[in-house]
């Protein structure tokens, strides 16, 4: 549910140090009754969160739209459940042929820039499948050829957009910065989906050129925030880019055992828990609703997930940070095969609503853990393998589930995706003692960087 993804997942979907305060070191602790020390309200005051959470929302509201649009023209062109998994597929590998070079970029250049040119690959992207659907287009791929091109464009955007609204921040403010992030982005999905559907019912064409217009904005807010937000990081860079200097991100992930299992837990329960793609499945054949429907089950998962993120915002988890992550995981599979077993449209809705706000704690977790554990200058290189792991994890659940679907039935695909999303979370609190001990995030300090020593 990071639109995951996109969200980001987007992420999504999620990052990174302040430009005002130290990067490194233990985090002061900040009493829960301090007053205005995580005002929501004094942080959107700042012009550049502002700009960042403004442009995160038509990002992700183009992204949704999108999704909704491609996913039900894409079912109807084939009939198949295979397409919808394809499309996932060819969103994936965009995702990880680019994470390298992404996150190498955004940690050398200027993050605005990088996070402007991903989300103007998505405008023209979007321009494009308006044109194939106003073509009369009935063939699926080029489906898959443009689903991959917004799945570059989302590479780069994400690799860079993250460290950036972190470094827009002071280090203790950046909990509630990433739930005001989380509540945006899946906030953008209630309306997103919705608003697709209702334009898919309006024709084909529409929906795309909706959500270019939209994105196209996104892209003017994004380039307006101040230079130093998006460059403060490169004073530290140093050196022309190499292979080693690419892979530095994947090299401290593997490292820190802390890190690799949040980001490797998400990665496996999205994977096998990607019940959202098969919802063109679900509204059609299962359930019996038209686009409207299928528009209004799409919004559900965003709903949960606003919910609780604005719960976050007002209070964000202070203790028991690692047995709260593992929970979340479980109850999302737990959720999801409820999803499977429904065929009733408000217990779907319902199921819906409760397996996004699980999954909402998780990313919460997630996304302040990973910039607190990160030093400032490899937070664009971790971010870009992150999106590999989990943000892409969307679109390659997608792919396993409608692969699933094709051979032992959308249910069947549904409820085997959850109870593996709950043996997931039992085994990580296991293999992760690291991960599971975790209590305040006041106590986190940034891992070592493994070539920090190397001539």
């Amino acid at each position: 549910m990071r639109y995951s993804h996109d969200a980001a997942h987007v992420a999504a979907s999620v990052v990174f140090g302040p430009l005002h305060a130290p990067s490194c070191g233990t985090l002061p602790p900040v009493s829960d009754e301090t007053p205005g020390a995580f005002g929501a309200r004094r942080l959107l005051r700042d012009r550049n969160v502002a700009r960042l959470l403004g442009s995160q929302l038509l990002s992700t509201l183009t992204f949704g739209v999108v999704a909704a649009a491609l996913g039900w023209q894409a079912y109807h062109r084939t009939g198949s459940p295979l397409t919808l998994g394809l499309i996932g597929l060819a969103e994936f590998i965009p995702a990880l042929i680019f994470a390298l070079p992404a996150g190498q970029m955004a940690d050398r250049l200027d993050r605005r820039k990088v996070t402007g040119a991903g989300m103007a690959i998505v405008v023209i992207m979007s321009i494009a499948l308006a044109l194939d659907a106003g073509a009369g287009d009935t063939s699926a791929l080029p489906l898959y050829f443009l689903a991959a091109g917004l799945g570059a464009g989302r590479a780069f955007a994400r690799a860079a957009f993250s460290p950036m609204l972190a470094a827009a921040v002071a280090a203790r403010d950046l909990p509630r910065t990433m739930a005001m992030s989380s509540s945006t982005w899946q906030g953008a999905l209630i309306f997103g989906p919705f608003i697709g559907g209702l334009l898919q019912a309006a024709g084909n064409v529409v929906p795309y050129l909706f959500a270019a217009a939209i994105d196209f904005v996104g892209v003017i807010l994004v380039l307006g925030v101040s230079r130093e937000v998006g460059t403060a990081h490169r004073e530290s860079v140093s050196g022309p880019p190499t292979m080693r200097d690419a892979t530095a991100g994947l090299r401290l992930i593997f490292a820190t055992p802390a890190l690799l299992g949040a980001i490797s837990l998400d990665l496996v329960a999205v994977l096998f828990g990607g019940a959202t793609a098969l919802l063109p499945i679900i509204a059609s054949t299962i359930l019996h609703v038209g686009a409207v429907g299928y528009g209004v089950l799409r919004a559900a998962p965003g709903i949960g997930a606003v919910v609780v993120g604005l719960l976050l915002s007002g209070r964000p988890i202070r203790r028991k940070v690692g047995p709260i992550l593992l929970l979340s995981v479980a109850m999302f599979g737990v959720f999801t095969i409820l999803l499977g077993v429904s065929d009733s449209f408000w217990l779907s809705f319902g199921a819906l609503f409760l397996l996004s706000a699980s999954d909402m704690v998780s990313v919460f977790i997630r996304s302040t853990l990973a910039p607190l554990l990160t030093p400032a200058h490899l937070r664009g290189r971790v971010v870009a393998v992150e999106r590999v792991f989990v943000g892409a994890s969307n679109e390659l659940g997608a792919f396993e589930s409608g692969v699933l679907a094709q051979f032992i039935g959308t249910v069947g695909s549904i409820v085997l995706g959850g109870a593996l999303s709950i043996a997931a979370a039992g085994l990580w609190g296991l293999f992760f003692p690291g991960l599971r001990n975790i209590n305040r995030f006041e106590e986190i300090t940034p891992a070592v960087d493994p070539d920090a020593n190397r001539a």
